[in-house]
């Protein structure tokens, strides 16, 4: 069965660069950022690693690990990684799971047979503190990912999870955002919003980032 939005993300233990891995115990209380690759030593997954070596910093301020996933061996790891810090001018500074017999590919629907029978597909998880599945997005294998987009998603769901508010269609931190449909207490409003709002419609209204 496909995992889906809000699904528990599901446990597992398996080896990798880092040691053996307990995926729950691991994340702890925080949020985590599950993506995978095809194989290692691939080209467009070596410039993705690299680059989210360098977004560590960024990840942390959002309470978020960055885990990744590759089919092939821990030793088969360890070499690719010197390739990546070697090409991309940083230093691997996260785990990359050995997914040798590929269970956890299985457990997040990551074999994909009209596009491979053996080979994992580019899926991206973001998972909450609860563990729960909040984002999924699927590469294909010809396409690098977006990583600006996954820091911007995460920036918005830890938003909207705090305040009765969306993100609009390009949203970045700091622009305004959408206060949701379903708060119509004029009361309730201003006590949420002080900082008030414009409404452009009575179910599109605008207000200021209300934690900023």
């Amino acid at each position: 069965m496909a995992l889906r939005l809000g699904d528990i993300a599901p446990d597992f233990e398996q080896d990798s660069s880092e040691g053996t891995i307990r995926f729950h115990e691991w994340l702890g209380n925080g949020w985590g950022v599950l993506f995978s690759h095809p194989a290692d030593f691939t080209p467009v997954c070596t410039t993705e690693l690299g680059l989210t070596a360098k977004l560590k910093s960024q990840f942390a301020a959002r309470n978020v690990k960055a885990i990744a996933l590759s089919v092939d061996p821990v030793d088969s790891h360890h070499e690719w990684i010197k390739d990546i810090n070697e090409t991309q001018g940083t230093v691997v500074n996260f785990p990359i799971i050995a997914d040798h017999d590929r269970k956890v590919a299985t457990l997040y629907d990551m074999v994909h047979p009209n596009a491979s029978e053996t080979v994992t597909v580019r899926s991206l998880f973001i998972i909450d503190p609860n563990k729960k599945v909040r984002l999924i997005i699927t590469y294909p294998a010809s396409t690098g990912r977006n990583f600006d987009e996954v820091l911007r998603v995460i920036d918005s769901l830890q938003l909207t999870d705090n305040y009765s508010v969306a993100t609009p269609g390009n949203w970045k931190d700091g622009d305004d955002v959408v206060i949701v449909p379903s708060l119509k207490d004029e009361a309730v409003l201003k006590a949420k919003f002080p900082k008030g709002y414009k409404a452009v419609r009575p179910y599109l209204r605008l207000t200021p980032q209300p934690n900023k």
